[in-house]
């Protein structure tokens, strides 16, 4: 087994499509529409779907916003370096919502990012990613 995408529901798909192409580095790996049921998919990711886990974005046509509830947290992003991918994403338009640095209680390099519809994506820096908090 292994785990496919993450489906996030939005309110305008090509400014999310922008978002995450232009902003967040990822490719546009296909579109599909269907008429009939009036919803419009699109799946990004950083490799292909055969390879990697990616995002399946849906719009419900007609439907501008989502109420985000509290059960969702976040996406979780690696990158090379927070710090460098925070410059890249604000130069870009991208709002970083908490700055980089330490993880509360750790060592692990993180900060977070603020999608258009609102959904949190974490960054975390490659040497920490998959280590917890960080700390030796």
């Amino acid at each position: 087994m292994r785990l496919l995408h993450t489906m996030l529901r939005v309110g305008d798909l090509q400014r999310s499509i922008d978002f995450y192409t232009q902003v967040m580095g990822m490719t546009l790996l296909r579109r599909s529409e269907n008429p009939e049921y009036q919803y419009t998919l699109a799946f990004l990711g950083y490799g292909e779907e055969t390879d990697t886990t990616v995002l399946e974005l849906t719009y419900n046509w007609g439907v501008e916003s989502y109420d985000m509830g509290k059960a969702f947290g976040h996406l979780a992003v690696e990158v090379e370096d927070v710090y460098q991918a925070c410059d890249k994403i604000r130069a870009s338009g991208g709002v970083i919502t908490r700055e980089p640095g330490p993880v509360k209680g750790g060592s692990t390099e993180i900060a977070f990012v603020r999608d258009p519809d609102g959904y949190a994506i974490e960054l975390i820096a490659r040497k920490f990613a998959g280590q917890g908090l960080g700390q030796d």
